[in-house]
């Protein structure tokens, strides 16, 4: 291909040039691929990935989905088509860490995990946690509960996989605890351990005293005062896909977004020393992509620190005090 830069090693072209809908684009261990995701995925290598972690189109109108109006039916046979083009570029030891949310039409909720598991399932993959992701600001309903969780599923496609449990352990509520003195070969010793504990798959990460409340991946969802908010209406914070990149890979490793967005996935895998491919069909949001790893790169993008509790604002603060004119009711 005169005149351009060799493909990373697990990236290919399927023929001696790019069709004009893909481009390559790579700033140090990122690239991004723009198109079709089904076209662009033809770029990447098959079994040369280890991480493919991803947030897909609810198909609820949001700005980047109005090209293609689904019905249900339809958005659910489409998800199916990416799913079974995503798998082949998975290697035998990956995984596949599926984020979706729930689908509302007509008041009725279709929680999309349900209806896109077996996509996974009968393609050879094994689920082995259904990851709930807590947050507690979203939109307000009159009519039934406010929504305030997402689901990440994740799937190994055998059972030769990787798990790093002590990255991401979490503090102990009681390490004083001790094993019982019936306990044999363990009596009166510590019962947990000094790294931390298994956070379980219903995940925390605010302050201590809230873990006692409640046993759910609470991190923020990106809002307006967020600090990693861009343009896009839907965007994943880094912290949720940084504890899936340091559960499931190694430094070294690939991670796949064949739906990159903001590009928070390749900033996670980057910030730890992996391998990031995003792949977008909007030439804006890449744009924004590369802006944002370049940015990370000098140290001057905007991340909430993995691990910081969730703020709980004090009884004294202004917007913790019952309006004056409230009073009544």
């Amino acid at each position: 291909m005169h005149g351009r830069k060799a493909l990373p090693a697990n990236l290919r072209g399927p023929s001696r040039e790019f069709p004009k809908l893909i481009r390559e684009n790579k700033v140090g261990e990122a690239t991004f691929l723009r198109g079709d995701v089904l076209a662009a995925l033809e770029h990447v290598r098959p079994k040369s990935c280890d991480l493919i972690v991803s947030s897909p189109p609810y198909n609820i109108r949001k700005d980047y989905e109005r090209d293609n109006k689904f019905t249900f039916d339809e958005y659910i046979a489409w998800q199916d088509t990416i799913i079974a083009a995503v798998i082949p570029k998975l290697k035998k030891s990956g995984s596949v860490c599926w984020q979706v949310g729930n689908y509302v039409k007509d008041g009725e909720s279709f929680p999309l995990d349900i209806f896109l598991y077996d996509s996974f399932k009968s393609r050879g993959l094994k689920l082995r946690n259904r990851i709930i992701w807590k947050f507690n600001f979203g939109l307000n309903s009159s009519t039934k509960l406010s929504g305030r969780y997402e689901t990440v599923l994740w799937f190994t496609k055998s059972d030769d996989y990787k798990f790093n449990l002590d990255p991401i352990r979490i503090t102990q509520i009681y390490p004083g605890k001790r094993h019982p003195q019936e306990k044999k070969g363990r009596s009166g010793l510590p019962s947990g351990n000094p790294l931390g504990k298994n956070p379980g798959d219903v995940w925390e990460f605010s302050a201590e005293a809230h873990f006692k409340e409640s046993l759910a991946w609470d991190i923020p969802n990106v809002k307006a005062n967020h600090p990693e908010k861009t343009f896009h209406p839907c965007q994943f914070p880094i912290e949720l896909v940084e504890r899936c990149v340091l559960a499931f890979t190694k430094v070294g490793d690939t991670v796949l977004d064949p739906f990159v967005g903001t590009g928070t996935s390749v900033i996670a895998a980057i910030k730890h020393g992996r391998i990031g491919v995003g792949i977008d069909k909007d030439v804006s949001y890449l744009k924004l992509c590369k802006e944002r790893v370049k940015a990370f790169r000098r140290g001057k993008l905007g991340i909430r620190p993995i691990g910081r509790p969730v703020h709980r604002p004090k009884p004294t603060d202004k917007v913790a005090m019952r309006p004056l004119e409230w009073a009544t009711t």
